[in-house]
């Protein structure tokens, strides 16, 4: 069973993108919104919702991090082909500006380097298009493919 959340409407989201449909825990956190850009890497955003905000009425800073964990795993797991899900190894992120209720939350990762075993990548996150987050993280790549080996399926 999933939380109740709004949903969003075409006119609420920016052009392009499509729901990323998940289970378990950003099925109730969500919902995520992406699509893969000319450059082949994915672009990612989401409303921010009442349910998203702390009392000041700005997205929660722990929504926020969940969000760049989200995209900064896609953005390797792309880069390395796409066919395995990738834990955090780790995640670091400055906020360096709100994100009001209703704005939009839009972030396209960067591939810094990929090893065999790990990925690196950094994003800068923003709020109706200005600086909201700067993150990069450290993603474990495995070495073979795993159940759900398809993340591209997701932005199709």
């Amino acid at each position: 069973m999933s939380a109740p959340h709004k949903t969003e409407t075409a006119a609420s989201v920016p052009a392009g993108m499509k729901e990323l449909t998940f289970m378990g825990y950003m099925e109730v956190n969500g919902p995520l919104w992406g699509r893969i850009d000319d450059d082949g890497l994915p672009v990612m955003g989401f409303r921010v919702e009442a349910r998203h905000c702390n009392p000041m009425q700005t997205c929660h800073g722990g929504m926020l991090m969940t969000f760049a964990d989200m995209l900064l795993g896609f953005t390797v797991s792309v880069a390395v082909g796409g066919k395995k899900f990738l834990p955090t190894v780790s995640l670091s992120g400055d906020y360096v500006g709100p994100a009001p209720l209703g704005s939009w939350v839009e972030g396209k990762g960067r591939l810094i380097r990929a090893t065999r075993s790990l990925g690196f990548a950094e994003a800068l996150i923003t709020a109706d298009g200005a600086a909201a987050v700067r993150t990069s993280g450290i993603m474990k790549i495995p070495s073979q493919e795993t159940r759900d080996s398809d993340v591209l399926r997701l932005f199709r």
